[in-house]
């Protein structure tokens, strides 16, 4: 037990004697990279000065790959992108310099540009909070709070802009609601008039085909009468005029003279009938003498 004490406690004072070397080597290696990182920026800068944008830009990013917690590399490449009119992009590298920047006049100018970049996108409402954050890291600033109040400004005239159109577009719409509903009630009165007309047309088409059918019904009667007139006048025709001859009867039939006769010969013909036997009966009787002999 006591010898396994004794190594701990030799392990221990080891690792202490390390961790100090350790650190020191990290610091070391950090002060390194934040050399370089300087070196890049000051490369940058001279570029700048060249209007050598892109050497300039390359620079700032191996200034920022050596030292990722530089804010001055951020915030310095944010400036670049500003006055070259790439406002998004000076956003970005603003906002990031905000986020790791160690003291409060840091924050404050980084928050500062970083309301003007939104002011330059037209971005109000982002740029009342990026300068609101400029003041709270700096509430001296009469600059900051002039572009603050310019931001909540610009704010409110795009919001009653807004408002206004919205409102214009509701109106514009309702107008063009009431011209379809009347464009509507156009087109249904025009319906209902060509409908009308049409059963106008279609009625006085009934009418004429009554009139028409009444005419024909009218002819065929007229017609008709005609016909019987006709037929009166063909049988007066054929009825015997006085002094005229009868005209002979058809075959098979007999005319009411030829009847009469035939009637009278048969009555003549039965009363000889009749007188025979009379006769007959007379001659075979036994005739009575007045006297009994």
């Amino acid at each position: 037990m006591r010898g396994f004490s004794t190594n701990i406690l030799f392990v221990i004072f080891g690792l202490l004697l390390i961790f100090p070397v350790v650190a020191q080597q990290q610091d070391k290696e950090l002060e390194k990279a934040k050399k370089e990182a300087g070196e890049f920026m000051q490369e940058a800068d001279a570029a700048l000065g060249e209007n050598d944008f892109p050497k300039a830009e390359a620079a700032y990013r191996k200034a920022i790959a050596k030292d990722p917690e530089n804010s001055d590399a951020r915030y310095n490449m944010g400036n670049m992108y500003y006055t070259r009119d790439n406002a998004p992009q000076a956003t970005q590298r603003y906002k990031q310099a905000a986020e790791i920047a160690e003291t409060k006049i840091a924050k404050h100018k980084a928050n500062h540009n970083l309301g003007n970049a939104y002011m330059n996108q037209k971005r109000y409402q982002e740029a009342v909070e990026a300068y609101k954050d400029a003041l709270r890291n700096n509430p001296t600033d009469d600059e900051t709070r002039y572009n603050l109040a310019l931001a909540k400004k610009m704010l409110e005239q795009e919001q009653e802009q807004d408002d206004n159109q919205d409102g214009g577009d509701d109106e514009n719409q309702d107008d063009e609601n009431q011209d379809q509903e009347n464009q509507d009630e156009n087109q249904d009165q025009e319906n209902k008039e060509e409908q009308q007309d049409q059963g106008e047309g279609d009625n006085e088409g009934d009418q004429d085909n009554q009139d028409q059918d009444q005419e024909e019904k009218e002819g065929d009667q007229e017609e008709q009468e005609e016909q019987d007139g006709e037929g009166d006048q063909e049988e007066q025709d054929k009825e015997p005029e006085e002094g005229q001859p009868q005209p002979q009867p058809a075959q098979g039939q007999l005319s009411p003279e030829q009847i009469q006769s035939l009637l009278e010969a048969m009555n003549n013909e039965e009363r000889k009938v009749q007188d025979k036997i009379n006769a007959e009966k007379q001659k075979g009787a036994k005739v009575k003498s007045e006297k009994d002999w």
